[in-house]
């Protein structure tokens, strides 16, 4: 039994120890199993879910006077633009010369619950079904930034956003842009399901105790402007 163990484990480490295999292992999960783990775990998600959509859409139809949803051209994988699907959680109020106010006005007192709690992600389930984006990933985000990215920095974009992502469990909106980028390429270069698992199990244990939250107490952040 001793001599099975010791010939088990030594295999294993030459195995583990072997840059093309796991080279080959990550290729096979971020190919083939992620995007299909992604597709059905979305499919049930929604199907649970679905009770907690309509009640969402419901009082957010009411305080947004009838929209519900907000859907934004975001860069996905490769720089590719899509639609990404979220619950509308500020108005559109403008001021007098017609520009809209600033985030911190336009926020309801519905939309910062439904930020705070993470709820306005729901809709990106749908997303993960269409394969714009993954269950984990690097948070997409606005177009006008690709310009801005260092080379390291552009590295986040070599693979699908996700819903939730490192930078979000490690931080979200309480750390700066510079170090959210290091912790999503950090997570390309070592992307795996089990790190897929970890980041997921951190996020429903963060998303209770609504951790990640900026200062002001709400999900906003200031934009990225290259330097922050």
């Amino acid at each position: 039994m001793i001599e099975f163990c010791s010939l088990t484990k030594f295999y294993l480490n030459i195995i583990l120890e072997n840059p093309y295999f796991v080279v080959k292992c990550r290729f096979v999960y971020q190919k083939i199993l992620k995007p299909l783990i992604d597709f059905t775990a979305a499919l049930i998600g929604l199907f649970f879910l679905s009770p907690l959509f309509v009640l969402v859409v419901i009082v957010l139809g009411f305080a947004n006077k009838g929209n519900p949803f907000f859907f934004q051209v975001r860069p996905g994988k490769s720089g590719e633009l899509f639609r990404i699907i979220k619950f509308k959680t500020m108005t559109d109020a403008k001021d007098a010369k017609g520009c809209l106010l600033p985030d911190s006005k336009r926020l309801t007192a519905v939309g910062k619950f439904v930020r705070k709690t993470s709820l306005d992600e729901i809709p990106q389930l749908i997303n993960v079904l269409k394969l714009d984006m993954s269950l984990v990933g690097p948070r997409p985000l606005l177009p006008e930034y690709l310009k801005l990215y260092t080379k390291f920095q552009k590295q986040r974009h070599l693979v699908r956003p996700g819903i939730t992502g490192w930078a979000q469990v490690n931080g979200r909106n309480a750390i700066s842009w510079n170090r959210k980028f290091e912790y999503d390429v950090w997570y390309v270069n070592h992307l795996s399901f089990a790190l897929d698992i970890k980041i997921l199990y951190m996020t429903i244990k963060k998303v209770f105790k609504s951790e990640g939250i900026n200062a002001a107490n709400t999900a906003t952040t200031e934009p990225f402007n290259g330097k922050n």
